[in-house]
């Protein structure tokens, strides 16, 4: 067995372990090993994506117990490309969060601006946010995709709770709701599927799934719907993405920009069990969830970009953008095609990067904002609202044009590449009439949405009556700014790389339309 293939989950583990142990040593040691370890996470998906790359599926059995009998972890090109994306993510959140964030702070309407929130164990969450993530992209049986998903939303009720404040506590609630509901009917959907073939393993249901008798057809259809409809809330699907917004837009930045990857784990198993599950050999449940995931995708893309429209300040326009992205997403999803999937999966990354740059952004806004309004004792943060000058604002106003320009797909950056494969693939749809229209509607009503954005930020200013000289200092220090670049840069370099990335994630794509592969990895010679 490859022992890479584990490393992914026990490497947060055990910095959250040691965190936890370090906690009371001053912050910056545990800023610098978090970060340490984060990048070790880097190194790990980066060698895991270089061992699969060929298309070898790499499972490690625990406790070498072989499938279906015991747990096993499965690496192939699609969970190294989602364990990569997660770690660089990871080390750009958590160097905005060591600016102080990871300290505790709370400026919410109602509180007192720099409230100190206490301590807490942001790293040690952060890490087992990880954890969780990692462990989902990586499992091989849907409990322990259950029990993943349970450790990253712990971690993340922790996270979005980070610092306090009477805004955060309340959309923190209303996640931690929802999420707990979806975790009931995830029990149910897996029950359900152990009580009809006996097993949880994914391969070893998909073996099972082709061969349902016809007394067992309904409750599997069943079971699988009422798993599309758990992986729908975590993707924040309509109607089912009402706890997004306000759960994005009032906690703490780098916990924001962490968080643009927790719905791509929803689209994630979306992808992974319609194609190895539910797939074409899959008999009486093939292509079940098709019929519903693309009106779906596409009504999501429409209200995402209706919600950044009627948005109030940036941090929520940034939320609704992610829901966008989801739509997009699961619209190229959706076609159940080679091309399709890959245009989804070069578009992941993208929309991944771009919604943490603008969350991180937003927050570099209010604070130069805020220092601005000090002066005449305003403290309208990134509320879409006439203000003072603030200072640095040719540095963030050039930088929200960028973030624009890729957040709307507009030509030549990342978003246009991934908007323009999607449409490619679209063509051979039977509905590429509805398709086309609504992604090309959608990057209207985006750029329209972000153009209004920028207006009111940055050019409808109102005089202030003096000077604030520390201002610039205190908002353009290039250490707060140097994660925005690096995502920034990021999807830069998904640009002048679209060649090989394109080439990887089309080899995805068809590896995940032959699951017979990751069938015969898994339970190897055992019909």
């Amino acid at each position: 067995m490859n022992h890479l293939v584990i490393a992914p989950i026990l490497l947060p583990l055990i910095a959250g372990i040691v965190l936890l142990l370090l906690r009371h040593l001053d912050i910056n040691p545990r800023r610098g090993f978090s970060l340490a370890m984060v990048v070790g996470q880097i190194v790990l998906a980066a060698g895991l994506l270089r061992a699969v790359g060929g298309g070898d599926i790499l499972v490690y059995a625990l406790g070498d117990w072989p499938a279906p009998y015991g747990i096993v972890l499965v690496a192939d090109r699609l969970s190294a490309w989602m364990l990569l994306i997660t770690a660089v993510l990871a080390l750009f959140a958590l160097l905005y969060a060591s600016r102080g964030i990871d300290v505790g702070t709370s400026a919410d309407a109602g509180d007192s601006p720099g409230k100190r929130a206490g301590d807490g164990h942001f790293h040690v969450l952060f890490q087992l946010q990880l954890m969780g993530l990692n462990g989902a992209f990586l499992t091989g049986d849907l409990f322990n995709l259950f029990v993943f998903f349970e450790v990253l939303l712990l971690a993340s009720y922790g996270l979005v709770l980070h610092g306090g404040g009477r805004l955060k506590t309340r959309a923190g609630l209303h996640y931690v709701v929802l999420n707990l509901a979806g975790s009931s009917l995830f029990l149910i959907a897996v029950g359900t599927l152990y009580g009809l073939f006996g097993t949880l393993n994914m391969a070893d249901l998909a073996v099972r799934m082709a061969a349902v008798s016809p007394e067992n057809l309904g409750p599997a259809r069943a079971a699988g719907l009422l798993l599309f409809g758990v992986f729908a809330l975590k993707a924040a699907l309509l109607p089912l993405y009402l706890w997004l917004p306000a759960a994005y837009a009032q906690t703490s930045a780098p916990v924001a920009a962490l968080f643009a990857i927790m719905t791509k784990v929803g689209a994630y198993s979306i992808l992974r069990v319609s194609t190895l599950i539910f797939g074409a050999e899959a008999g009486g449940v093939s292509a079940l969830i098709e019929p519903w995931l693309l009106p779906l995708a596409l009504l999501t893309l429409m209200i995402g970009l209706l919600g950044a429209l009627a948005a109030r300040f940036l941090r929520e326009q940034a939320a609704y953008l992610v829901i966008a992205s989801v739509g997009s997403l699961l619209t190229a999803f959706a076609l159940a095609s080679p091309a399709g999937i890959a245009a989804g999966l070069y578009y992941l990354p993208h929309s991944v990067f771009i919604g943490a740059a603008l969350f991180l952004l937003a927050d570099r806004i209010a604070v130069s904002r805020n220092l601005a309004g000090d002066a005449i004792g305003d403290h309208i943060g990134d509320h879409f609202q006439p203000a003072p000058t603030m200072a640095g604002a040719a540095l963030l106003g050039g930088l929200f044009f960028v973030s624009a320009i890729l957040a709307a797909g507009l030509p030549p950056l990342s978003g246009f590449v991934g908007k323009f494969l999607l449409l490619r693939a679209a063509l051979e749809h039977p509905d590429a009439a509805w398709i086309i229209g609504l992604v090309l509607l959608g990057g209207l009503l985006g750029m329209i949405a972000l153009a209004r954005s920028g207006s009111l930020l940055f050019f409808r200013s109102l005089p202030p009556p003096r000077v604030v000289p520390v201002a610039t200092g205190a908002v353009v220090a290039w250490p707060a700014l140097l994660p925005i670049f690096g995502l920034l840069a990021l999807c830069i370099g998904l640009t002048l790389a679209a060649g090989p990335i394109h080439a990887y994630v089309s080899a995805t794509a068809e590896q995940l339309l032959q699951p017979y592969h990751y069938v015969h990895a898994v339970l190897g010679g055992r019909p």
